[in-house]
């Protein structure tokens, strides 16, 4: 349903490289043909809540770019991460897999010798950057991939499909040391660009900056290009920001400054990465899709205060945060703009989540989706054609060992369900009239009721990481 209204410093592991290979208007109103194998660029903001933008009703924090962006493209109302945490709900983005029927379901899983530790997707789930390379696309990651084992090159980026990939990486490393964050590893682990934060305002400026000179001194203009910006803002684990003023005069305690700038700071490297893409003629063809990974956090460094998510309305006023199932954990914002295709000024309220990114990528390519993904594509959305609908949404999380670390959630239309535990109680919702989850009417529609749970039961496929599914242990 719509409505109108670098010059880095280079480390190796081995020998002696370099990280290159060098030395160190709106759109219009009516929807246009597509035409084939446009530019993709997935911009991907980490733990960013779904009221922390002003064209979501945010009054504090400044994302003029980003609202521009919108004013020139879609938003979407009800758009919807693939789990409330980093690991499944970037895996579910990357595969189209919904959740339940995923090899990562949390940022943790079991593992044969009963280590509770990082899963990787399997060879077996196909990656959005390895169905593009079959249709000719030159791909590019760049950022927090968190899909992978860190002692197990394979399962990196560069593993899964992209031709080229500088990510960061933390944790121990295969010979027994351990990977400094400040690192990002180019195409695998024998070289990296070291992110100097005293020359540098945040993180995400440095991501852009490798993103820039990839464009300068790597883009293929044979191809067409698939770009995935993983940013790290607004995420509390950013232990190194140079930037010290910004939002200062508002004398808010130093958690929540250092929050609002981070949003803001990576408002404005968007900015830079489509200021840059436009220089070289790309932005007249190509497809962007803003969103986060889940809704807002709660956290901070260890031992020190905590953001907390009321303090800016981060969620508007949703239930819940990270790792929540209500709708505060995964609505989030999702801004698509496409200049000539998509119609300037729009806001859809079709309901659109993670596993429907795949097809729709896929539609837009010109490329049939892998079997595996559980996605509708909303491409006819976006250019004012009939949409499909699902019957329903599907999420779930197991963040730690024990059974009530396992929580689920559906929303079938207006109604959403959310049981929390292996052996909790269904708690029912009614969206339309009770957006914020404030009231469990599941007494009163037992038939609804059990119409969830067996969408519960059938979504939650078992697997040897975890041990709980729909079914129980």
């Amino acid at each position: 349903m719509r409505m109108m209204l670098l010059s880095f410093s280079v480390f190796v592991c081995v020998g002696s490289l370099t990280a290159f290979g060098v030395e160190t208007e709106p759109a219009q109103n009516s929807p246009a043909k597509i035409p084939a194998k446009p530019n993709i660029v997935i911009l991907l903001a980490d733990d960013m809540g779904w009221g922390e933008l002003g064209c979501y009703g945010q009054e504090v924090i400044k994302t003029p770019n980003l609202d521009t962006l919108a004013s020139k493209g879609l938003r979407f109302t009800d758009f919807y991460a693939g789990c409330a945490v980093c690991s499944p709900s970037r895996a579910v983005l990357m595969t189209g897999i919904p959740v339940g029927r995923l090899s990562i379901r949390g940022n943790k899983g079991l593992h044969e010798d009963g280590k509770w530790d990082r899963i990787a997707l399997k060879k077996s789930e196909v990656t959005v950057p390895e169905m593009l390379n079959g249709a000719g696309y030159q791909t590019a990651f760049i950022g927090k991939w968190h899909l992978g084992i860190p002692q197990d090159v394979s399962t990196w980026a560069t593993g899964r499909g992209f031709d080229f990939a500088v990510q960061e990486q933390w944790g121990p490393k295969a010979d027994g040391g351990v990977f400094d964050e400040r690192d990002h590893w180019v195409n695998g682990c024998q070289e990296s660009v070291f992110h100097d934060y005293t020359k540098i305002d945040c993180l995400d400026e440095f991501r852009t900056d490798i993103a820039l000179k990839f464009l300068d001194q790597k883009r293929d203009q044979e191809k067409p290009l698939f770009l995935f910006m993983s940013y790290r803002s607004p995420h509390a684990h950013e232990f190194f920001l140079r930037e010290k003023d910004r939002y200062k005069e508002h004398g808010w305690p130093e958690i929540e400054r250092r929050h609002a700038s981070r949003i803001t700071m990576l408002d404005e490297q968007i900015q830079r990465l489509l200021d840059k893409l436009e220089a070289m003629g790309e932005m007249d063809n190509t497809f962007v899709l803003f969103t986060s990974d889940n809704g807002p956090h709660a956290e901070g460094p260890a031992g020190g205060d905590k953001h907390d998510p009321l303090f800016f309305i981060s969620s508007n006023g949703l239930k819940g945060h990270k790792r929540d199932l209500y709708e505060g954990g995964v609505r989030v914002p999702g801004i698509a703009y496409w200049k000539g295709k998509i119609r300037a000024g729009e806001t859809s309220e079709h309901q659109a989540i993670f596993y429907d990114v795949m097809p729709t990528l896929a539609e837009i390519a010109g490329v049939d989706p892998p079997d595996q993904t559980g996605g509708i594509s909303f491409l006819p959305e976006l250019i004012g054609k009939e949409q499909k609908t699902h019957d329903h949404l599907y999420w779930e999380i197991m963040e730690g060992r024990a059974a009530k670390a396992f929580r689920q959630a559906t929303r079938m239309g207006h109604w959403k369900a959310v049981r929390y535990g292996a052996a909790g109680v269904t708690e029912l919702y009614n969206l339309e009239t009770d957006l914020y989850e404030t009231k469990d009417v599941a007494a009163s529609y037992p038939e609804i009721v059990e119409k969830m749970n067996k969408i519960l039961r059938s979504e939650s496929k078992k697997d040897p990481h975890f041990p709980y599914s729909g079914d129980g242990p």
